[in-house]
């Protein structure tokens, strides 16, 4: 008996399973998937047409259908970000972080910008993600005032201040913002000389070009705020980096040649002009001391001639007495007037006082030996001695 004859076990002779385990038929299944729904929305079963959805069902369906829509109206603004609504797209408000709500699609659209987000762009080279900077020629050379080319690479850094501005009023923000930028360059660079930008101009040249971009920017309301502009680098082009750099020595060593000269001169300088004080306040000092010096002269010689016209004989024995006492005062001779003799005694002091030192110095240590006593000859010339100085002194007075 074959498979499928009556009475048979119906049995796929292929699979060996019986066709009652197969899976239903599709068209079964969507048969009464319509019965379901026809159930529900308050029809009779497929066929019947008596019976439609009921206008309670619908009513619960449309309540539904808008409570989803309007609960999709609900969103998030993240701290930092600013929500710019639009209704069929015009701009109607500017939400602040938090939990917000607007009128659901198709009405009101949302639209998150981060406002602060450090944004940059590069003109004249490209950092290539962390790769070694490549130059753009055609963005980073330009013409300098004394009409020399350098080669400029910069860096600017910008943040969204108005997120209302920064969505509508530019279509391309970063693309405006380089353009701006490399114009504003390229006129700065261009009222500049080469050696200025190159060297100490460079702090000059960022802030000029940062003030101007803002000032453009500001200008077309595009809500964007400059935060820093970086000089990446500015050189001369590579085919005269060579002679620039012999330039650049030469100018250092002019420099430090005239440090060097300066520090001579500010050392030699100020010890000339003390010097030079020194003698003028000595010249001063001597003329204010000879001038002294012969004032009391005249003064001393007028009282001198006022007291000569009273006395002139006794004027005129004190100023012999004066003069002989100054003239004799610094000798270290002696004349002693002995009385019994007509010859004057001649007692060289000097020599006796040194050769008295010398014969000290080279004495011997005394020994304990007798004292001899004077002759009468020798007490007799120090008695005149010391006559005559009395004497002298007596005459003094």
């Amino acid at each position: 008996m074959s498979w499928n004859e009556p009475g048979g076990d119906k049995k796929d002779p292929w699979s060996g399973r019986n066709e009652k385990d197969n899976p239903p038929d599709l068209d079964e299944v969507i048969r009464s998937l319509q019965d379901k729904l026809g159930g529900i929305f308050g029809g009779g079963k497929r066929g019947d047409s008596s019976n439609g959805p009921s206008m309670q069902s619908i009513g619960f369906l449309a309540a539904g259908a808008l409570v989803l829509w309007g609960l999709s109206g609900f969103y998030t603004v993240d701290e930092g970000t600013r929500g710019i609504v639009t209704r069929f797209g015009a701009y109607v408000a500017t939400t602040q972080p938090g939990l917000n709500w607007h009128i659901p699609a198709p009405i009101e659209q949302v639209q998150v910008i981060n406002v602060e987000q450090q944004r940059f762009i590069e003109v004249g080279y490209r950092s290539g993600g962390g790769q070694a900077m490549g130059s753009v020629p055609k963005e980073a050379m330009m013409l300098t005032k004394d009409e020399n080319i350098v080669d400029v690479r910069l860096a600017v850094q910008y943040q969204v201040k108005d997120a209302k501005d920064y969505a509508f009023n530019v279509l391309d923000p970063a693309s405006t913002l380089k353009q701006v930028t490399e114009s504003v360059q390229r006129g700065v660079i261009g009222r500049s000389d080469m050696d200025f930008v190159l060297t100490e101009g460079r702090s000059e040249i960022v802030a000029a070009i940062k003030t101007e971009i803002q000032s453009v920017m500001d200008a077309y309301k595009t809500g964007i705020l400059i935060t820093s502009v970086n000089l990446q680098d500015a050189q001369p082009p590579e085919q005269v980096q060579g002679s620039f750099e012999d330039a650049i020595k030469a100018r250092e060593d002019k420099q430090r040649l005239i440090n060097e000269a300066e520090a001579y001169s500010n050392d030699v300088v100020p010890k000339a002009r003390g010097a030079a004080s020194r003698i003028v306040q000595e010249s001063e000092a001597y003329k204010e001391k000879v001038i002294a010096q012969a004032n009391g002269d005249v003064s001393r010689f007028s009282q001198l001639l006022a007291e000569y016209k009273k006395a002139p004989a006794v004027t005129k024995q004190r100023m012999y007495i004066e003069a002989m006492e100054q003239v004799l005062g610094k000798s270290n001779n002696v004349l002693v007037d002995v009385k019994s003799g007509g010859s004057i005694m001649y007692l060289p002091l000097d020599k006796l006082v040194n050769k008295a030192g010398e014969d000290a110095v080279s004495a011997p240590v005394p020994t304990h030996e007798p004292v001899v006593a004077p002759t009468p000859q020798a007490k007799e010339i120090r008695n005149d001695i010391r006559a005559s100085s009395r004497e002298r002194d007596v005459r003094g007075r």
